[in-house]
């Protein structure tokens, strides 16, 4: 099979050991690669353009739900419908609203090829988020493909690399040796966003590894296997935004060891993410109901919801909102 790259270009990224000490593991103002850690949304005007008033807004709704960290754009972020500039003045909106702000900024640099990543992630480095993350090449065609790509990302990169492991080419499988044999070449490499199935195996053998060579173990699919993952003692979640308060307080339970608390507030969770499956656009009413966004518009598709699709969303809604941070609006 015939790599993207060539060998010489292969081994010239794999040479990475020197980045050594250059690289700040624990973020870039020292934040926890710990916690939830919330995949921002895009929000839309309704003209379907960017807000990026909005977008600034959404950094704020977070920091008053009391999540760990942050991390835009991926999957949730409709990322793949974003243009390029769109994607460069979404991360510099998001650099200057997070200044000063508690949870850790992460931003997102994943694209189709080498060439086209590190345009973003030169981008985002400039701006010193706390970590980068990036999906896996969607036009490689093997594992060596993926180490060129990671390898010239970790060695661009001063602060921790995150690899999401879905997202890359269909025939090319992120396997758990392949992570640990980059974490152990390069030194900001050991953070993972693991989904690709089965999921919790890959997470508790990549535990095996730390806290030397993996650094942290995060799981996405809207964590709705957390409280499940938190018993292995995983580092986290990325889930989506519109009920970010209560994963940041099943994340404050957990460590407290409340596992009674965790069950009856995850209960009450799961029954408005449960209606994703049944009622399309769940997510889009959710952001304007909690006043996050002005619209409900998404490049994915307009949704409008009968009465009967309205009244089960706020039925579900009314068991959870007394335990949002930031309450509805009147």
């Amino acid at each position: 099979m015939t790599s993207l790259y060539s060998r010489r270009r292969l081994m010239t990224m794999m040479g990475a050991a020197a980045l050594g000490s250059s690289v700040r593991l624990s973020g870039a103002a020292g934040k926890s690669m710990r916690g939830a850690f919330i995949i921002m949304a895009t929000p839309y005007t309704d003209a379907k353009e960017a807000d990026y008033e909005d977008l600034a807004g959404e950094v704020d709704f977070l920091d008053r739900c009391g999540v760990q960290g942050m991390v835009w754009p991926q999957f949730a972020s409709e990322y793949p419908n974003l243009k390029k500039e769109e994607r460069f003045q979404g991360m510099e909106t998001l650099a200057k609203a997070a200044k000063g702000k508690k949870p850790a900024m992460v931003l997102g640099v994943q694209a189709a090829n080498i060439d086209e990543m590190l345009e973003f992630a030169r981008r985002a480095e400039k701006l010193e988020p706390d970590a980068l993350i990036a999906m896996p090449p969607k036009e490689a065609k093997s594992l060596d493909d993926y180490r060129a790509y990671y390898g010239a990302l970790c060695k661009l990169a001063k602060r921790p690399v995150f690899i999401q492991t879905t997202g890359g080419a269909p025939d090319v499988e992120p396997t758990v040796e392949f992570i640990v044999e980059m974490a152990k070449q390069y030194p900001n490499f050991g953070y993972v966003k693991e989904e690709f199935k089965p999921v919790v195996p890959r997470l508790i053998e990549l535990s095996k590894h730390r806290p030397k060579v993996i650094k942290s173990v995060f799981s996405g699919a809207a964590g709705r296997g957390w409280p499940y993952e938190m018993r292995y003692g995983f580092d986290g979640t990325m889930p989506g935004a519109m009920y970010s308060d209560i994963y940041a307080q099943l994340w404050e339970l957990h460590l407290k060891g409340k596992r009674d608390e965790i069950r009856d507030l995850f209960s009450k969770l799961m029954l408005v993410i449960n209606l994703d499956a049944h009622i399309p656009g769940v997510r889009n009413y959710m952001f304007k109901r909690r006043g996050i966004f002005k619209t409900t518009k998404s490049r994915r598709g307009d949704h409008t919801w009968s009465k009967e699709a309205v009244a089960e969303i706020e039925h579900n809604l009314e068991a959870l909102a007394p335990h949002f941070r930031v309450k509805l609006p009147s």
